[in-house]
Protein backbone atom coordinates (compact mmCIF):
# COMPACT_ATOMS: atom_id res chain seq x y z
CA UNK A 1 0.00 0.00 0.00
CA UNK A 2 2.51 2.22 0.77
CA UNK A 3 4.46 1.48 -2.37
CA UNK A 4 1.44 2.22 -4.12
CA UNK A 5 0.59 5.67 -2.68
CA UNK A 6 4.54 6.96 -3.76
CA UNK A 7 4.52 5.49 -7.09
CA UNK A 8 1.37 7.28 -7.83
CA UNK A 9 2.60 10.51 -5.80
CA UNK A 10 6.00 10.48 -8.22
CA UNK A 11 3.48 10.10 -11.64
CA UNK A 12 1.85 13.37 -10.25
CA UNK A 13 5.14 15.15 -10.74
CA UNK A 14 6.29 13.59 -13.20
CA UNK A 15 3.46 14.28 -15.27
CA UNK A 16 4.03 17.96 -14.55
CA UNK A 17 7.52 17.94 -14.89
CA UNK A 18 7.04 16.45 -18.46
CA UNK A 19 4.63 18.91 -19.59
CA UNK A 20 6.79 21.64 -18.60
CA UNK A 21 10.04 19.43 -20.35
CA UNK A 22 7.98 19.83 -23.42
CA UNK A 23 6.72 22.75 -23.58
CA UNK A 24 10.58 24.12 -22.49
CA UNK A 25 12.47 21.37 -25.73
CA UNK A 26 9.58 23.00 -27.90
CA UNK A 27 10.97 26.52 -27.15
CA UNK A 28 14.53 25.55 -27.72
CA UNK A 29 13.75 23.66 -30.74
CA UNK A 30 12.23 26.68 -32.63
CA UNK A 31 15.85 28.87 -31.58
CA UNK A 32 17.00 26.27 -33.54
CA UNK A 33 15.61 26.86 -36.67
CA UNK A 34 12.75 24.31 -35.94
CA UNK A 35 10.07 26.52 -35.33
CA UNK A 36 7.04 24.19 -36.65
CA UNK A 37 8.73 21.24 -34.65
CA UNK A 38 7.29 20.03 -31.15
CA UNK A 39 7.92 17.27 -28.70
CA UNK A 40 5.60 16.32 -26.05
CA UNK A 41 7.01 13.59 -23.11
CA UNK A 42 3.92 11.13 -22.47
CA UNK A 43 4.33 9.40 -18.66
CA UNK A 44 1.55 7.14 -18.68
CA UNK A 45 1.30 4.99 -15.43
CA UNK A 46 0.92 1.03 -15.53
CA UNK A 47 -1.68 -0.59 -13.65
CA UNK A 48 -1.03 -0.21 -9.74
CA UNK A 49 -2.68 -3.07 -8.43
CA UNK A 50 -0.11 -5.41 -10.24
CA UNK A 51 2.75 -5.97 -8.72
CA UNK A 52 5.07 -6.83 -11.93
CA UNK A 53 4.10 -2.79 -13.18
CA UNK A 54 6.33 -1.75 -10.59
CA UNK A 55 10.26 -0.91 -11.08
CA UNK A 56 13.30 1.21 -9.15
CA UNK A 57 11.89 4.31 -10.72
CA UNK A 58 7.99 3.83 -10.11
CA UNK A 59 4.91 2.57 -12.20
CA UNK A 60 5.42 4.90 -15.31
CA UNK A 61 5.84 4.26 -18.97
CA UNK A 62 7.76 6.91 -20.27
CA UNK A 63 8.27 8.18 -23.94
CA UNK A 64 9.41 11.00 -26.03
CA UNK A 65 6.94 12.10 -29.34
CA UNK A 66 8.37 13.97 -31.91
CA UNK A 67 6.77 16.20 -34.41
CA UNK A 68 9.03 17.57 -37.09
CA UNK A 69 6.62 20.43 -38.24
CA UNK A 70 3.37 21.43 -39.23
CA UNK A 71 0.96 18.64 -40.51
CA UNK A 72 3.16 15.49 -39.04
CA UNK A 73 1.35 13.89 -36.32
CA UNK A 74 3.12 12.97 -33.48
CA UNK A 75 5.11 9.71 -33.47
CA UNK A 76 7.60 8.16 -30.77
CA UNK A 77 11.46 10.11 -31.38
CA UNK A 78 13.42 7.29 -32.52
CA UNK A 79 11.00 6.12 -34.96
CA UNK A 80 10.23 9.34 -36.75
CA UNK A 81 13.54 12.04 -35.73
CA UNK A 82 16.12 12.64 -38.87
CA UNK A 83 19.54 12.47 -38.11
CA UNK A 84 19.78 16.43 -38.51
CA UNK A 85 16.81 16.50 -35.93
CA UNK A 86 17.75 14.26 -33.39
CA UNK A 87 21.10 16.24 -33.23
CA UNK A 88 19.09 19.35 -32.52
CA UNK A 89 16.84 17.49 -30.07
CA UNK A 90 19.51 16.16 -28.07
CA UNK A 91 21.05 19.65 -27.93
CA UNK A 92 17.76 21.37 -27.15
CA UNK A 93 17.17 19.02 -24.08
CA UNK A 94 21.14 19.09 -23.08
CA UNK A 95 20.67 22.91 -22.66
CA UNK A 96 16.76 22.73 -20.89
CA UNK A 97 17.94 20.25 -18.16
CA UNK A 98 21.76 22.23 -17.56
CA UNK A 99 20.95 24.35 -15.37
CA UNK A 100 18.39 21.53 -13.57
CA UNK A 101 20.90 18.54 -13.74
CA UNK A 102 24.53 20.56 -14.04
CA UNK A 103 27.11 18.60 -15.64
CA UNK A 104 31.04 19.43 -15.41
CA UNK A 105 31.52 18.75 -19.21
CA UNK A 106 29.77 18.01 -22.26
CA UNK A 107 31.65 16.50 -24.99
CA UNK A 108 29.33 16.47 -28.32
CA UNK A 109 31.12 14.65 -31.34
CA UNK A 110 29.06 16.12 -34.73
CA UNK A 111 26.35 16.68 -32.66
CA UNK A 112 25.65 18.96 -36.51
CA UNK A 113 25.47 16.24 -38.22
CA UNK A 114 23.34 16.61 -40.82
CA UNK A 115 23.08 20.83 -40.04
CA UNK A 116 23.54 23.23 -42.51
CA UNK A 117 23.58 26.78 -42.92
CA UNK A 118 21.56 28.84 -40.86
CA UNK A 119 20.44 26.22 -39.03
CA UNK A 120 24.52 25.27 -38.11
CA UNK A 121 24.84 29.16 -37.26
CA UNK A 122 22.01 28.28 -34.45
CA UNK A 123 23.55 24.95 -33.71
CA UNK A 124 27.15 27.42 -32.61
CA UNK A 125 24.72 29.44 -30.87
CA UNK A 126 23.22 27.00 -28.49
CA UNK A 127 26.60 25.26 -27.77
CA UNK A 128 27.82 28.62 -26.92
CA UNK A 129 24.71 29.08 -24.37
CA UNK A 130 25.38 25.91 -22.76
CA UNK A 131 29.09 27.09 -22.23
CA UNK A 132 27.96 29.58 -19.77
CA UNK A 133 26.75 26.76 -17.58
CA UNK A 134 29.50 23.97 -18.14
CA UNK A 135 32.63 23.12 -20.23
CA UNK A 136 31.40 22.51 -23.95
CA UNK A 137 33.69 20.22 -25.88
CA UNK A 138 32.91 19.76 -29.46
CA UNK A 139 34.02 18.27 -33.16
CA UNK A 140 32.94 19.59 -35.48
CA UNK A 141 33.63 20.44 -39.19
CA UNK A 142 31.31 23.33 -39.57
CA UNK A 143 32.64 26.76 -39.81
CA UNK A 144 29.52 27.72 -38.80
CA UNK A 145 29.90 25.66 -35.38
CA UNK A 146 33.63 26.26 -34.95
CA UNK A 147 33.26 30.36 -35.34
CA UNK A 148 31.30 29.93 -31.85
CA UNK A 149 34.53 28.42 -29.68
CA UNK A 150 35.97 30.12 -27.02
CA UNK A 151 39.37 28.14 -28.11
CA UNK A 152 39.93 26.54 -31.56
CA UNK A 153 41.79 23.26 -31.33
CA UNK A 154 42.62 21.62 -34.83
CA UNK A 155 43.67 17.80 -34.79
CA UNK A 156 45.77 16.85 -37.50
CA UNK A 157 46.72 12.70 -38.59
CA UNK A 158 50.47 12.33 -40.07
CA UNK A 159 50.42 9.00 -41.83
CA UNK A 160 53.92 9.60 -43.82
CA UNK A 161 55.81 7.29 -41.57
CA UNK A 162 54.91 3.69 -40.25
CA UNK A 163 52.91 5.08 -37.37
CA UNK A 164 49.59 7.00 -37.91
CA UNK A 165 50.33 10.10 -35.21
CA UNK A 166 47.83 12.55 -34.08
CA UNK A 167 48.53 16.07 -33.02
CA UNK A 168 46.39 18.73 -31.58
CA UNK A 169 46.89 22.57 -32.23
CA UNK A 170 45.53 25.68 -30.40
CA UNK A 171 44.88 28.20 -32.71
CA UNK A 172 45.83 32.14 -33.02
CA UNK A 173 44.04 35.05 -33.58
CA UNK A 174 45.16 35.06 -37.08
CA UNK A 175 45.74 30.90 -37.52
CA UNK A 176 41.82 30.87 -36.79
CA UNK A 177 40.88 32.98 -39.54
CA UNK A 178 42.82 30.94 -42.00
CA UNK A 179 41.20 27.51 -40.21
CA UNK A 180 37.58 29.02 -40.80
CA UNK A 181 38.22 30.03 -44.64
CA UNK A 182 39.97 26.46 -45.08
CA UNK A 183 36.73 24.93 -43.32
CA UNK A 184 34.24 26.96 -45.61
CA UNK A 185 36.14 26.55 -49.22
CA UNK A 186 38.94 24.38 -48.76
CA UNK A 187 41.28 27.16 -49.68
CA UNK A 188 42.76 29.41 -46.59
CA UNK A 189 44.59 31.21 -49.03
CA UNK A 190 41.64 32.50 -50.69
CA UNK A 191 40.62 36.19 -50.15
CA UNK A 192 36.86 35.56 -50.46
CA UNK A 193 36.83 33.26 -48.00
CA UNK A 194 38.85 34.67 -45.53
CA UNK A 195 36.43 37.42 -45.87
CA UNK A 196 33.64 35.14 -44.93
CA UNK A 197 35.58 33.81 -42.05
CA UNK A 198 36.20 37.29 -40.86
CA UNK A 199 32.16 38.25 -41.51
CA UNK A 200 31.34 34.73 -39.55
CA UNK A 201 33.86 35.63 -36.59
CA UNK A 202 32.27 39.32 -36.70
CA UNK A 203 28.93 38.29 -35.65
CA UNK A 204 30.22 36.11 -32.87
CA UNK A 205 31.29 39.03 -31.37
CA UNK A 206 28.73 41.04 -31.74
CA UNK A 207 26.14 38.21 -30.45
CA UNK A 208 24.50 38.41 -27.11
CA UNK A 209 24.75 35.03 -25.61
CA UNK A 210 22.04 33.77 -23.14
Amino acid sequence: AEMKKLALKLHEVRTASAKRLSTAVTNELAALSMPNASVVVEVEANDAETQSSYSAHGIDSVTFQFSPHTGSKLAPLAKIASGGEMSRLMLAIEVVIASKAPVGTYVFDEVDAGVGGKAAVEVGRRLAALSKSAQVIVVTHLPQVAVWADNHLVVRKDQSGSITESSVTSLKKDERLREIARMLAGQEESETAQKHAEELLQMVAESVIS
